[in-house]
């Protein structure tokens, strides 16, 4: 079984920054694409940054220049390092990865349980 377990959110003021940790737990091989997303409250769920396994990235155009994504393809483990925060940055984020190989099999679209982040004004 594959898990996406994420860590990071919490508190900050306008401008603080903070970073978001997913890893991805199990026999796992490999992992192709990762993402972050998030959803505030009456909003739908947007994606917020995406990362390949060979590190293209890309971003929603609210975050650009803000917001870095990466990983580590070792520790099976992508981050999201959120700079120059703003309180319509607040919502839940999630983890996403598109597939998943272990040893005995693929699991796609997996998704970890979210993490919260408020930014205060």
């Amino acid at each position: 079984q594959v898990q996406l377990v994420e860590s990071g959110g919490g508190l900050v003021q306008a401008g603080g920054s903070l970073r978001l940790s997913c890893a991805a737990t199990g026999n796992i091989v490999s992992i192709n694409a990762m993402g972050w997303y998030r959803q505030a409250p009456g909003k739908q769920r947007e994606l917020v940054a995406s990362i390949s396994s060979g590190g293209d990235t890309d971003y929603a155009d609210s975050v650009k220049g803000r917001f870095t994504i990466s990983r580590d393809n070792a520790k099976n483990t992508v981050y999201l390092q959120m700079n120059s925060l703003k309180p319509e940055d607040t919502a839940v984020y999630y983890c996403h990865a598109a597939m998943v190989r272990t040893y005995y099999a693929y699991y796609q679209n997996l998704w970890g349980q979210g993490t919260q982040v408020t930014v205060s004004s």
